[in-house]
């Protein structure tokens, strides 16, 4: 059973632009309807089997829950904050170890807001009517994420893949398609061949800067100078730069961009061979994702965004430049006359206003048009089911109703994906 993914571009792009501007207009009230009319749209497009996903989530919903988690993490983080302060203003006589203790005070609701927007997710959609559902199991998943963030830092990253497998596995163990569990299968040293490329480039790049210290420390044992040796030793006697000195200044962007293909590889190909091992009773999962075409969307795609919110910010400091004045922002006069605009001064500022936030409109249109759309489409269409006869024994599933809905993830700034 394959699975298709019927959306158009051009449809979206409106779609973002209309939601995104009522958004701008109800000063960021409408983002929870904009987001489900969003989802809306791509459970639509994707269509395994020639039936399309459903999403049913409701926007009052996910701003009452919004709300909720808002008030709850107020009284949280502020109550702990207090507390670890007093802590730290009266054994340490200082703020600094309250300010650390605080950050990572957070750090759990982080994982609990993940762990509950994926389970309203699941719980809001349906294929062919039936509903998808995760267990309650947010704390679980709270305690396990810190515990293998801890091995994986202590082990300098080398149980990385680990950690990917067992937190997916957890995730993945406790979601249902009606009646059918989800089991995530295979081992987590299966991984590592999803982390090849990010290591050869941290690799590459930690002996580049190796050779560069060893090049510009064998000179003298002065290390005071240790920046401009490096230089002299990338030039040779007549002052031009020999390729046998300059050769780690050109692998150390290489690598770093290399790292950043890494990560993006290491993401991407993890999740399609989880997925090659995800299975339900007479149900099998296949993927087909490519790496390269991934890294090339985000490549592409981040380039058409971002250029229109750098080109946006220009002209919107140009702009302040002329309305409000180079006096206050360099501290010295051009000689504009401020005076003499076309328009009133107070007309100017709103206008300046209205493009500001029209340019980060047109960034998340771009967004959504040049990165998430091609993302959506292409994990759709690399995706199939080799086996679904147990799609007939599976019966439908009971409603999972909670409060806050997404609240905390929105609350956290971590519900703003599709």
């Amino acid at each position: 059973m394959s699975v298709q993914f019927v959306g158009g571009r051009g449809a979206l792009f409106w779609l973002a632009f209309k939601t995104g501007f009522l958004t701008i207009m109800t000063l960021g009230f409408y983002r929870f309807w904009m987001k489900t009319r969003l989802r809306r749209w791509y459970w639509s497009a994707i269509r395994p089997g020639g039936h399309p996903m459903e999403y049913v989530g409701d926007p009052i919903e996910k701003l009452l829950g919004f709300f909720i988690a808002v008030v709850i993490l107020t009284f949280y983080i502020g109550i702990i904050n207090l507390i670890l302060m007093f802590v730290s203003f009266s054994v340490f006589s200082s703020a600094t170890l309250g300010y650390v203790a605080a950050g990572f005070g957070v750090v759990p609701l982080w994982f609990y807001a993940r762990y509950r927007a994926r389970r309203y997710v699941l719980g809001w959609t349906r294929w062919r009517g039936v509903r998808f559902g995760l267990d309650k199991g947010a704390w679980g998943y709270v305690w396990r994420a810190m515990l293998h963030w801890l091995v994986t830092i202590f082990s300098l990253g080398l149980l990385w893949p680990r950690m990917t497998f067992y937190l997916e596995k957890y995730t993945t163990d406790r979601t249902y398609f009606g009646s059918a569990q989800l089991h995530q299968g295979g081992r987590w040293g299966m991984l590592y061949r999803a982390a090849i490329p990010f290591a050869l480039f941290t690799l590459l790049l930690l002996g580049s800067v190796a050779h560069a210290y060893i090049s510009a420390a064998s000179q003298t044992f002065d290390t005071s100078g240790f920046a401009s040796q490096m230089l002299e030793t990338l030039a040779d006697g007549q002052g031009a730069f020999s390729i046998q000195g300059a050769w780690w200044l050109l692998l150390f962007p290489v690598s770093l961009l290399g790292m950043v293909y890494g990560a993006v590889h290491y993401r991407f190909v993890s999740k399609r061979i989880m997925a090659n091992h995800k299975s339900a009773n007479g149900i099998a999962i296949t993927s087909r994702l490519s790496a390269p075409r991934i890294a090339f969307i985000y490549v592409f795609g981040s380039f058409i965004a971002y250029s229109v919110l750098v080109l946006g910010v220009i002209l919107l400091v140009l702009g302040a430049f002329v309305v409000i004045g180079p006096s206050a922002f360099m501290g010295f006069d051009l000689g504009i006359d401020i005076e003499t605009l076309p328009i009133p001064r107070a007309l100017a500022i709103v206008v300046l206003a209205g493009f500001y936030l029209s340019v980060f409109l047109m960034w998340n249109v771009c967004y959504n048009t040049f990165v998430t759309f091609p993302l959506m489409r292409h994990m759709a269409k690399t995706c199939a089911l080799p086996r679904y006869d147990g799609l007939q024994s599976i019966s439908q599933s009971g409603r999972d109703d909670f409060a806050e809905a997404e609240g905390f993830a929105e609350a956290l700034d971590l519900g703003a994906a599709i």
